[in-house]
């Protein structure tokens, strides 16, 4: 039988994947239409006949609307891919392996090219940056302090001569911390380094300006902000060394070949412009809610903040709270409170069937079985005061079940 979700069900894991927004939807409804009459938007964008034309013209607004969104220079700085993995492979793989043909015809002799990423990067950048170690590179992972935050001091001390590349997401998806890019891309850039950024969970929740942050390279999804699954973006600085890590028939100006995915582009922008629109009130307002979480759920006394954010604060994303919850594993709560009707998570959705403690919460230096009982709740525009409130009650409930109810 399919698994039913009852309409008052309180979802909460929105770090995950943010629903469907409405703009996203009414951008996409029209490529939804089937039959041949819908050919102006339907048909292959690459095409040199009219339908193909209109298509194209489409997939062009998109990309000019996605840049303005971004801060970008020109809308060719933008590349659509399949999601923000694919972004982040072609970032880590791609400009990496460009960068370093680039400086190794610069020098005189030859030299092991060096990377840098920071060890709370999603798997999408680590699995990659352990891809280039296998291919010879010298791989550097770079720990966090407590608080969650890559600091420009701890990226000065391992950068060298040799440093090709640099990767530091921009919010980190499990507590929220967001990293002084700005900084980390000056320091990276002093030493000869480029740097990219997985701005996943930052896009539509803090500002961007890819120009003003400084970075080469930067990778956004469109699920992340109310757009479909399977569709997303990399941005890429004009003249940066760059190769094509997916091959074949030459979209994307021989960037990122595959037809491309028009109909959800078209929803992706819209809802960018959409959570945008609202980034700066609805900043207040999930700040105020994040805060007021916090409070409520520090007063459990099996409850415990896994980092200290102050009231108001935007070093945080303003959606994301996350706890460690004493005497219990995550996995048992996510069931119990989804019994209760609320959809929680214990940390990234890519690594929800691990049983296994956060490598991030490892790398902040959370100790062993605090770590096995972390709790991430994240919302979004939806989501309500009385929601929250609710929540905090069911996961106090929760902490008070004995085994044999």
């Amino acid at each position: 039988m399919p698994v039913s979700v009852p309409d008052s069900y309180v979802y909460l894991d929105w770090a995950a994947t943010a629903p469907l927004s409405v703009e996203a939807a009414e951008a996409m409804g029209p490529y939804l239409q089937p039959g041949s009459g819908n050919l102006r938007l339907n048909a292959n964008a690459n095409s040199l006949h009219a339908p193909g034309r209109a298509a194209f013209e489409a997939l062009e607004l998109a990309r000019r609307s996605f840049a303005r969104a971004i801060g970008a220079a020109r809308p060719s700085e933008v590349i659509f891919t399949s999601g923000a993995t694919e972004a982040d492979n072609t970032a880590l793989l791609g400009m990496a392996q460009a960068a370093y043909r680039a400086r190794e015809r610069a020098r005189t002799g030859g030299f092991t090219p060096h990377a840098i990423v920071s060890s709370v990067e999603h798997e999408a950048v680590l699995e990659p940056a352990a891809r280039l170690r296998q291919l010879g590179w010298r791989v550097t992972l770079i720990d966090p302090d407590r608080a969650g935050f890559v600091t420009r001091e701890r990226l000065e001390r391992v950068l060298d001569d040799d440093t090709v590349m640099v990767s530091v997401q921009m919010a980190n998806s499990e507590v929220g911390a967001i990293q002084p890019i700005a900084q980390l891309a000056q320091a990276s850039h002093e030493a000869g380094a480029l740097f990219h950024t997985d701005a996943v969970q930052a896009l539509g929740k803090a500002p961007i300006d890819v120009r003003a942050l400084g970075v080469d390279a930067a990778s956004f999804s469109a699920h992340k902000v109310g757009g479909p699954k399977g569709v997303g973006a990399l941005y890429v600085a004009t003249r940066l060394p760059f190769e094509g890590y997916a091959l074949g028939g030459g979209q994307e100006q021989g960037r990122r070949s595959g037809t491309q995915n028009v109909c959800g582009i078209a929803g992706f922008v819209a809802a960018t412009e959409a959570a945008l629109a609202r980034l700066e009130a609805e900043g207040r307002r999930q700040r105020a809610l994040r805060d007021r979480l916090y409070q409520r759920l520090s007063s459990i006394p099996q409850v415990t903040a896994t980092v200290s954010v102050e009231p108001a604060s935007q070093d945080y994303l303003p959606n994301v709270v996350h706890v460690l919850v004493d005497g219990f594993e995550s996995e048992t709560l996510v069931l119990r409170l989804d019994m209760l009707g609320f959809g929680v998570s214990g940390g990234s959705a890519c690594a929800s069937h691990s049983l296994e403690p956060s490598h991030v919460l490892k790398a902040m230096g959370v100790q062993g079985d605090a770590a096995y009982g972390a709790l991430r709740v994240s919302f979004g525009h939806l989501t309500s005061q009385d929601d929250l409130d609710r929540f905090a009650e069911a996961l106090g409930s929760c902490l008070e079940w004995n085994e044999g109810r």
